[in-house]
């Protein structure tokens, strides 16, 4: 029995003063750091996902025309294009923590991190098989929209996820809320961080370091 922490698209552009910046983002990405250096031993396995869009199209119209406004359900404002600063991890996140960066939503809207793939091609779901993993906590940006969506992903591969409600942020309230109780209704548990406990005795020793990537200045 494996265990893996999702986190989830924690951006500049997402985080305060960010394009699409969302209330508490930083403190997000302070809160997740603050976890993997409290509880190495927790995850056998921790991979993030980043929106990382073209540059040079609507991303299949996940980018409001130029002239138009987003409507901030299907089309957005410019945001995490890749190789901007605003695709970038929150200097608050230890990225030296990751084991593999997923990229996601290249010329396509992309919200679930099972959208994405590593640098190298491989899918989530392949990352999980290969290491056995069958236990996912999930946490991240934002609780209504990319972690609801990777969340419901996972239970629906099989997995039994648990949401840090502590460490996750929202773009609105009502529908974060919303977004929880699905996600419970749909069998996650929902959790806070200091409810993390180490894996086991032993643990972290088999921590996925064959594929770890160096992707945090792509």
């Amino acid at each position: 029995m494996k265990k893996a922490l999702f986190i989830i698209d924690v951006q500049n552009d997402f985080t305060e003063g960010g394009a699409l910046g969302v209330e508490g983002g930083a403190a997000v990405a302070a809160g997740i750091s603050r976890l993997l250096a409290e509880h190495p031993d927790a995850y056998d396995l921790v991979i993030a996902s980043r929106d990382w869009h073209d540059p040079d199209s609507d991303n299949g119209g996940h980018f409001a025309l130029a002239g138009s406004s987003p409507d901030f359900v299907n089309t957005w404002p410019l945001h995490c294009v890749a190789g901007t600063a605003g695709a970038e991890y929150h200097d608050d996140l230890s990225a030296d923590s990751i084991d593999f960066h997923v990229r996601k939503g290249q010329g396509r809207p992309a919200y679930s991190i099972y959208e994405g793939t590593t640098e190298e091609g491989d899918t989530v779901h392949q990352l999980l098989d290969d290491h056995a993993v069958t236990e996912i906590d999930v946490a991240g940006l934002a609780t209504d929209y990319c972690v609801r969506a990777s969340a419901l992903d996972a239970i629906e591969h099989g997995r039994k996820v648990r949401v840090l409600t502590d460490l996750v942020a929202g773009v609105d309230a009502a529908s974060s809320e919303a977004a929880l109780a699905e996600l419970a209704h749909a069998g996650a548990e929902l959790i806070s961080s200091q409810q993390v406990e180490a894996h086991g005795p032993g643990a972290g020793g088999d921590r996925a370091d064959d594929g770890r990537a160096d992707d945090t200045l792509a």
